[in-house]
């Protein structure tokens, strides 16, 4: 007998990804995004790994997440750790994976009902 529901109820979900897409709650998502673990799915207005700067992970401390899985696109990348000073500061953790690795970890974490937000590198 299963007690455990297929769909985190009120939460974010990503189904599927595939390098160039990601579907959350079965939309499919062609460009970057911040997957919250409740709420909105976001735009994320940026196209590839070099040009990330400061704003675009500023705008992750509106989300208040406790936990940010950074997906760095195809393949594993560090941001420079001056970009998400913000983050710090404010004591949020962040873990920088692959895109696949991201999408596994967010939805490993929300199902526990962890405060966790996905921002997902999606490279044109």
């Amino acid at each position: 007998m299963k007690f455990q529901l297929d769909e985190p109820q009120g939460g974010n979900s990503i189904s599927r990804h595939d390098g160039s897409r990601v579907w959350v709650n079965g939309r499919v998502h062609t460009s970057s995004l911040l997957v919250p673990w409740q709420g909105a799915v976001q735009a994320w207005n940026v196209s590839a790994f070099e040009t990330l700067d400061e704003a675009h992970f500023e705008q992750m401390l509106a989300l208040k997440p406790e936990l940010v899985v950074f997906g760095s696109g195809n393949k594993l990348r560090f941001a420079r750790p001056a970009l998400y000073r913000g983050l710090i500061s404010a004591r949020i953790g962040i873990e920088t994976m692959d895109l696949a690795a991201a999408c596994r970890t967010y939805n490993v974490l929300s199902s526990e009902g962890r405060s966790v937000l996905a921002a997902l590198l999606i490279e044109a």
